[in-house]
């Protein structure tokens, strides 16, 4: 998808679909009605908004309406997208209404739209939801259909040209804000497609071999680590999990260096993701529909490679790691059992209780390794729990940490990214459900605060290191679409990572620019 700037009259615009995004005042005020409405309804002699009055639009969110301008204008469609109201806007808002429109132009075998970006005063963030919004909403995962081969090849919304508010001059800045904003998109429509795709073609293996492909397109340093390196490094928990499956473990990791000398002796970043390519439940067997969508519980690593992909681009002045230790959770004669005790890479032994609470060993032995790279920060993602999917629905992801600045930084970049985390409580009352009679610890407790015991687990394997553990089992796959959401991975992890990366970015060059005192 191609984007490009325009300033003027809409009704001048050359495309096959006009998209006009409205709040619910903008129809009804006598004053101060957008130019791009007023003039189209103008041309249109009022036809404009009879149409919209009988098809019941007012401007409301979610709220989507078609009009055909039977060649009164230089677009055959003008598309209505109901933004609410203007006192709730954010840019997310507008992320949203700009993916359920892109969909909408795709249904109407759209090649080229024009899109009037709202007057608002967050108008870079907005620049950047409208073309975030755009690459999501565009997405579509058929790699695997044969049939309707007609659908495959129907055209595509592939140019869009970004209209600029009234009074709004065009500067370099908003280049700058576009091009990231659509690296930003593509990388987690990359997060998508290794989640949605079958886990008997996204092996431990294969996932290694798209890391491998990241990183070779970004310049980034990549090491792939088989079972003997693995043993190597003591990860007895990641190797007990991968015991039963034929196939082989992977550890990857990914490194991203800065040319400069004094940014590269920075201390790094490290970014950990789940990779649990498929996951039956071991011989605590999940039920068939549980076992389903188990193809998607590597969505963490998908957002850490989707996002080192954007990293890679922007070039932080620190180094920035990204871990995932990638295996299958499969029952055999070779699984570990109910009641075997795993040494970790720390040394600490850890009785097994339940074997489908795979995720927290294997990551539990990659944190305790990513402790080592003695960073400034670790932020893991983990499709973890169905508890944290209880506490919080499937929109929303969890939050655990001690560290309070990276937690505010990291909820900071969320909210900026529009993706909601909240925060939950790391409370030392449910700490002694680990506890075991043969081992250090035992790898899981009871249901009653299930996301909040596995967050306990994790965090014996981090030390004293800033550390976020965000559960992501909710909103890294959904059931049914929603904006710019479609059923499926949703890449979900991508923009906050990138978020936090530009932020921390801008937190050091001010440093480095603020004037000495004295």
């Amino acid at each position: 998808m191609n984007f490009s700037f325009a300033t003027g009259d809409a009704t001048k615009a050359k495309a096959d679909v006009l998209i006009l995004p409205l709040f619910d005042t903008d129809l009804t005020s006598k004053k101060g009605q957008p130019s791009a409405w007023a003039k189209s309804d103008q041309k249109l002699r009022g036809l404009l908004a009879k149409l919209a009055q009988q098809e019941g639009f007012k401007g409301k969110a979610e709220q989507t309406c078609v009009v055909q301008t039977h060649g009164k204008l230089g677009v055959g469609r003008i598309m209505l997208l109901g933004l609410g109201a203007r006192v709730k806007f954010t840019p997310e808002v507008l992320r949203l209404a700009i993916g359920r429109g892109i969909k909408a132009a795709n249904r109407l075998r759209a090649k080229t739209a024009v899109v009037q970006l709202p007057g608002v005063r967050e108008l870079d963030s907005s620049l950047q939801a409208l073309v975030e919004g755009s690459v999501l909403g565009g997405y579509r995962y058929d790699k695997w259909r044969t049939t309707n081969a007609d659908e495959k090849r129907a055209p595509r919304v592939e140019k869009v040209q970004l209209l600029l508010p009234d009074g709004v001059a065009k500067d370099k800045s908003m280049d700058a804000t576009v091009g990231i904003a659509k690296a930003v998109g593509e990388a987690a429509c990359l997060a998508r497609d290794l989640v949605n795709e079958p886990a008997g073609t996204m092996t431990p293996t294969i996932l290694a071999e798209q890391a491998s492909a990241i990183a070779q397109g970004g310049g980034l340093e990549a090491r792939i680590s088989g079972r003997t390196e693995i043993e190597g490094l003591k990860m007895g928990m990641f190797l007990g999990v991968a015991r039963g499956s034929v196939e082989e473990p992977r550890l990857i990791h990914l490194t991203y260096t800065p040319a400069a000398a004094e940014h590269a002796s920075r201390p790094p970043v490290v970014f950990v993701g789940k990779a649990i390519t498929f996951d039956s439940g071991g011989l605590s067997l999940k039920p068939s529909e549980g076992m389903l969508e188990m193809k998607t519980d590597m969505a963490g690593s998908a957002a850490v490679l989707g996002a080192m992909k954007v990293v890679a681009r922007l070039k932080p002045p620190f180094p920035v790691h990204a871990l995932m230790g990638a295996c299958e959770n499969m029952p055999s004669g070779h699984a570990y059992r109910l009641g075997d005790v795993l040494v970790s890479r720390l040394g600490k032994t850890v009785e097994i209780t339940n074997t489908d609470a795979e995720g927290r060993l294997v990551l539990g032995d990659v944190l305790a390794y990513a402790n080592e790279l003695r960073p400034a920060a670790i932020i893991d993602l983990a499709t973890l729990t169905g508890a944290c999917i209880v506490a919080l629905g499937p929109w929303v992801a969890g939050a655990f940490g001690e560290d309070d600045q990276l937690m505010w930084s990291v909820l900071e970049a969320a909210r900026a990214s529009g993706e909601e985390i909240w925060r939950l409580p790391l409370t030392d009352t449910l700490k002694d459900v680990l506890k075991s009679d043969v081992a250090d610890m035992k790898n899981a407790g009871d249901r009653n605060g299930g996301s909040i015991t596995a967050a306990h687990f994790l965090k014996e394997f981090v030390g004293d290191t800033p550390w976020v553990h965000l559960d992501i089992a909710g909103p890294s796959n959904v059931s049914k679409e929603k904006g710019y959401m479609a059923r499926g991975g949703t890449g979900f992890g991508v923009r906050t990572l990138v978020e936090y990366v530009r932020r921390r970015t801008a937190e050091l060059e001010a440093v480095v620019e603020a004037p000495a005192e004295g």
